[in-house]
């Protein structure tokens, strides 16, 4: 009996061993560090892929792949009649992380929705301005302090939202990275002990993976949540290897020294999908990149000189030369995959001698503006710097002088929503929720305006048009409007739409279970890895 306990014991300690020797690591080669780990003032796909996407969750989530709203951390929900209320019934026994900084004493509750939407609401609540240029960019860019009347706590695990008004897209807003669900206990916490930016620092959410400890500019670490309510995921140590050149991404999963990278270089994907130890998927992005006009600065606030720069630039150059067969021109603010795209629009011509007259006849002459380029690779612009550059030789070409600026990722974005910003800024977007709304409204709309509305356009038609859709739930009245926001919108010519990519991701063939996701984010949730 004495050896049968010692040989158990011994099996035991092996078994302990092994499961620290065999921990199946993840490593994800991505492409820029995050701003911070709070999704909800943050607007970039690697702010969320950092924290929404592996430490939150929400009221309700998207399908893996796709764009149908699941059940989230509300199991069940209800929607009025009229489209005013919809209440929330929550899981019950949903577990927040502990880490060294954090033991949580109970579960997810009311509580907790709340307070994570009256944060980025109610400018009297202490965690309005926690941070320094706090900005919700997504709360007040899609309108949410117009539609939301209040949020009530029913019960412990019910939570009830009124709308002042109906609006189709709403449930959808929900499972959007900026509605994430944080710790109103946390909160609490880091209030009474004066350590509010801790909040955005060292997260806690409930989430699949814990967030272990952060490298600025170089590594992110997360272990699995032994507690998560949907079971313990496949891969216990989840790491974010920050390299922000593509080819360096190529050549580092080539090598094995990460399993799965972010948006490739179109240059890299042949040499990639020829790796016999590597997979590379590929869907249509639902994307869009452009490039927005200062609408309110001079000489741009004229529509013949925003028509006249659009029609210097050799569009289908540019896209042959900087997606190198991996995007097609875009006409319209929307994708082609997208319900209510108007394929009758007729695009903007490249016509340079016709640049020449709009300008002429603007009275234009000797024009010098500022030429954004993105210092990221994203689908929907690989290349913002070559796009730059042969922008900028178009434009030469019709007597227009572009000075090319760039800045860091995060410095880039917000230097270039303030109102007063000078010249013509690239950048693009991939779609959140798979509703049209999410780019008409979120991107141009004029309470988007300081906040993603980077050409600072304010259009009477267009914004009727596009609020008038959030109103009916009838889909063939919906694309009547959208309709017209697409006639409107190239009409005035706020930004020169330039192309719409296919998106790609390169992976060893040792992980199992990725799943491409439309919305452009990264999910590890559902990953696995074989030895």
């Amino acid at each position: 009996m004495h050896l049968m306990k010692t040989l158990l014991a011994a099996t035991a300690l092996v078994a302990v061993m092994g499961g620290s020797v065999y921990a199946k690591q993840l490593v994800f080669c991505s492409e820029a560090s995050p701003a911070h780990f709070d999704p909800g003032p943050t607007t970039g796909g690697n702010d969320f892929d950092a924290s929404s996407r592996t430490i939150y969750d929400r009221l309700v989530e998207f399908e893996h792949g796709g764009t149908a709203v699941q059940p989230g951390l509300a199991e069940k929900w209800e929607i009025s009649a009229d489209g005013l209320e919809y209440t929330f019934h929550l899981r019950p026994g949903v577990k927040f992380h502990t880490t060294s900084y954090f033991t949580p004493t109970r579960d997810l509750n009311a509580d907790d929705v709340i307070f994570s939407f009256e944060r980025q609401w109610k400018q009297d609540n202490p965690w309005f301005a926690y941070l320094e240029g706090l900005s919700w960019d997504y709360f007040q860019g899609m309108d949410m302090p117009k539609f939301l009347k209040s949020i009530e706590k029913v019960d412990d695990l019910t939570v009830k939202i009124t709308l002042n008004e109906p609006n189709a897209p709403m449930l959808a807003n929900l499972g959007m990275d900026f509605a994430s669900i944080v710790s109103k206990e946390y909160a609490d916490q880091l209030a009474a002990s004066g350590n509010l930016a801790d909040f955005a620092n060292k997260p806690i959410g409930t989430g699949a993976f814990t967030f272990v400890d952060y490298q600025t500019d170089a590594v992110i670490r997360y272990a699995a949540f032994a507690d998560y309510w949907r079971g313990k995921v496949a891969i216990d140590d989840l790491i974010f290897a920050i390299t922000t050149d593509p080819a360096v991404r190529a050549q580092k999963l080539k090598a094995g020294e990460c399993d799965i990278m972010s948006y490739p270089a179109p240059a890299d994907i042949e040499g990639l999908k020829a790796d016999a130890n590597l997979q590379v998927m590929e869907q249509e992005g639902l994307n869009i990149g452009y490039m927005s006009y200062n609408t309110t600065v001079a000489p741009m606030d004229n529509v013949n000189v925003r028509k006249a720069l659009s029609m210097a630039i050799n569009k289908q150059a540019l896209v042959d030369a900087v997606y190198q067969g991996a995007g097609q021109a875009a006409k319209n603010l929307i994708p082609p995959t997208m319900w209510s795209y108007d394929d009758k629009i007729v695009d903007t011509p490249y016509d340079p001698e016709g640049a020449k007259k709009l300008l002429a006849d603007a009275g234009v002459s000797g024009l010098t503006l500022d030429l954004w380029a993105m210092p990221v690779s994203r689908p929907y612009n690989p290349n913002a710097q070559r796009a730059a550059e042969m922008i900028q030789a178009d434009w030469a070409a019709v007597g227009v002088t572009a000075n090319i600026v760039t800045y860091e990722w995060t410095e880039y974005r917000e230097r270039g929503k303030q109102k007063d910003r000078p010249g013509a800024f690239q950048i693009g977007w991939t779609g959140d929720n798979g509703d049209p709304d999410n780019f008409f409204a979120t991107l141009f709309s004029c309470s988007a305006i300081g906040v993603s509305n980077y050409s600072s356009w304010c259009n009477d038609d267009f914004e009727k048009a596009i609020q008038d859709a959030k109103k009916v739930s009838d889909q063939a009245e919906r694309t009547a409007l959208y309709t017209k926001a697409q006639e409107i919108f190239k009409a005035e010519e706020p930004a020169l739409t330039m192309a719409h990519s296919k998106v790609f991701m390169p992976m060893n063939k040792r992980v199992q279970g990725y799943t491409m996701d439309p919305l452009g984010i990264h999910r590890f949730d559902n990953v696995d890895v074989t030895e």
